[in-house]
């Protein structure tokens, strides 16, 4: 019978033998038992061989993975992203596993969700497992006395998608100011004036990167910022759904709208079908980040590409080189972006 079957009926199962059985019938305290059993500290022969014993005879396999975990022995690094539903985050992770197995490494990965009091769980959590290095994106560009305290402490990190302000280290982040601004710079282009921006919380350094292409392109083609052409949202596409419908009910409303990630694009998507309003014919749109289905749409949506599939492996390279000895001063790779054109933005006709 299966032994779940047996505890599930009630019938007895043997417990498995525990440090004190061994030392028990070793007839010596837990504290030689677990000298002797794990090679640390002065055993004596005929002890360590008593012990021994007792453990192959009550079949003592003893927690080896806590064991390891705690003296650092096991291979494995630890990856901290802002919200692991978010595609680009998906696929970051998807490719930061597939090189950590390539390098003989297991991968712990935690999603802050954007909220610093969860990442700085996460670390903390993570750190008492003695894992050799970590990938972070850190929420706050500001607040990182957590990641300063890696530093401190010599554990490998690189910062990914996003910097944090005193941190000296490796990163891998992309030219968030000049996507946007790019993306803007082409909606001027076409004859737009009233350019409605949809962002995440200015906390987190993607947003005030892509924030500042934004104005800049506004500075740019001579056009005045304007509050009411903002929306705030955070990253879900039901936020995005609110934050794009409060925008378009103005009396005026923006002609083109600018989103900073994927899946403010299609929560803007799905807010516009459900006010009848029509891309291109009625506004214009831009999306920072290309998603699958951005091809599946009618019109296909014009985005600011990243180069997705190498942002995560890269991010690995920096780790698994610092973990294999290599010094030198912190790497500082950035990626430049890639306007997609498709058909989402159209002339104004009164431009």
């Amino acid at each position: 019978m299966d032994p779940a079957c047996a505890m599930a009926k009630g019938e007895m199962v043997r417990k498995p033998a525990t440090l004190k059985d061994v030392a028990a019938l070793a007839n010596v305290s837990r504290a030689t038992a677990a000298r002797a059993l794990n090679s640390y500290g002065y055993v004596g022969n005929e002890t360590a061989q008593k012990v021994q014993a007792a453990a192959e005879k009550l079949g003592y396999r003893g927690n080896r993975l806590a064991q390891a975990l705690r003296s650092g022995q096991l291979p494995i690094v630890g990856c901290i992203l802002g919200d692991i539903q978010n595609p680009f985050f998906a696929r970051i992770a998807h490719d930061i596993e597939v090189l950590a197995r390539e390098c003989g490494h297991n991968l712990v990965i935690g999603s802050s969700e954007e909220e610093l009091g969860q990442e700085i769980s996460l670390l903390a959590s993570l750190q008492s497992l003695s894992i050799r290095g970590f990938i972070v994106a850190p929420t706050s560009a500001d607040n990182n006395a957590h990641l300063k305290g890696l530093i401190a402490e010599n554990v490998p990190l690189v910062l990914i998608d996003r910097v944090a302000e005193g941190i000296d280290c490796d990163s891998v982040v992309v030219d968030n100011e000049g996507g946007a601004r790019k993306a803007v710079e082409y909606l001027i282009g076409m004859g737009h004036r009233r350019i409605g921006l949809l962002q995440d919380d200015m906390r987190i350094f993607t947003s005030r990167e892509r924030m500042s292409g934004y104005r800049a392109a506004l500075a740019a083609g001579g056009i005045a910022p304007d509050d009411r052409m903002v929306s705030v949202s955070q990253s879900t596409v039901e936020h995005a759904v609110d934050a794009t419908i409060r925008l378009f009910s103005q009396k005026s409303p923006p002609t083109a709208l600018f989103t900073v990630d994927s899946l403010m694009t299609q929560g803007a998507l799905l807010a516009f079908r459900s006010m009848g309003i029509s891309i291109p014919h009625d506004v214009s749109l831009i999306g920072f980040d290309d998603f699958n289905l951005a091809t599946f749409t009618d019109p296909q949506i014009t985005v600011v590409s990243q180069p997705v599939a190498e942002i995560g492996r890269a991010a690995a390279r920096l780790l698994f080189d610092r973990l294999s000895g290599k010094c030198g001063k912190p790497q500082k790779l950035r990626f430049e972006t890639k306007m997609i054109v498709r058909g989402s933005v159209s002339r104004r006709r009164d431009a």
